[in-house]
């Protein structure tokens, strides 16, 4: 795994996640290489686990999906097996964009997308509290998304 960066690395990397979409010729005019050389480079940061894939952002807006939801989520036990068991059970549900097992007053933070009050309703009704081991489940609606990005601040990445 690759834990250090020139500056030629970084300049693919801010290219790339910034558009995944461009051809390796448009890719290596950006960075100031020639084509052959800039694939090798991309081929090396995808083979290390840097560039793990390429996706397609959509407006959850234009699909109808303009719910925004962070759910707490508390554990009756916070025993290894519990926590395994819960993070299996959420991985299959496509409404929660991201989970993250927190310190603090609850042991997992969700952030959830769904169409609207209804279907947020079913969701914590009839599956998340269904979910063997949850105690406590507590919601807050997203008013508005101030800032949403999906790049890495590569200023802050290992340099070499």
């Amino acid at each position: 795994m690759k834990s250090e960066f020139d500056a030629i690395d970084l300049r693919i990397l801010k290219e790339v996640q910034d558009d995944a979409g461009l051809s390796n010729v448009e890719l290596a005019a950006r960075v100031h290489l020639s084509p052959s050389p800039c694939l090798a480079r991309v081929r090396a940061l995808e083979k290390d686990g840097v560039i793990r894939r390429a996706v397609t952002l959509l407006d959850p807006e234009r699909l109808g999906l303009t719910v925004s939801v962070f759910i707490q989520i508390s554990l009756e036990r916070q025993v290894e097996r519990a926590l395994e068991e819960f993070e299996a059970a959420i991985a299959r549900y496509p409404e929660v964009m991201e989970c993250y097992l927190m310190t603090g007053d609850s042991d997992y933070l969700l952030r959830v997308v769904v169409p609207d009050v209804a279907a947020l309703e079913h969701f914590i009704v009839k599956e998340l509290s269904k979910i063997r081991g949850v105690a406590n489940i507590r919601s807050s609606f997203a008013l508005k998304q101030v800032k949403y990005t999906t790049s890495l601040p590569l200023s802050q990445a290992a340099r070499r």
